[in-house]
């Protein structure tokens, strides 16, 4: 079993192990998801913006840059 301590500040270091398992360095972000009271998960949030390819299917109609722009330039105006 891997252990931290938890300094004053509330900080752990992630021991060596555990860092090259879950392939993560120096400004890489992790997660923690609560699986019930007092259990978490600790994952990497490091993943390539690629593996999201496919997760939410095809599109339903192609939008062009220009359409995207003014979607945002329309909403962002609205939202202040």
């Amino acid at each position: 079993m891997t252990m931290a301590t938890i300094t004053s500040k509330g900080q752990i270091t992630i021991p060596a192990t555990v860092r090259q398992a879950l392939n993560v360095d120096t400004g890489d972000r992790v997660e923690f998801i609560q699986l019930e009271p007092g259990q978490y998960l600790f994952v990497a949030a490091n993943r390539s913006v690629t593996e999201l390819k496919g997760m939410f299917g095809k599109a339903k109609r192609v939008v062009s840059l220009d359409e995207m722009n003014q979607a945002i330039a329309s909403r962002g105006s609205s939202a202040r």
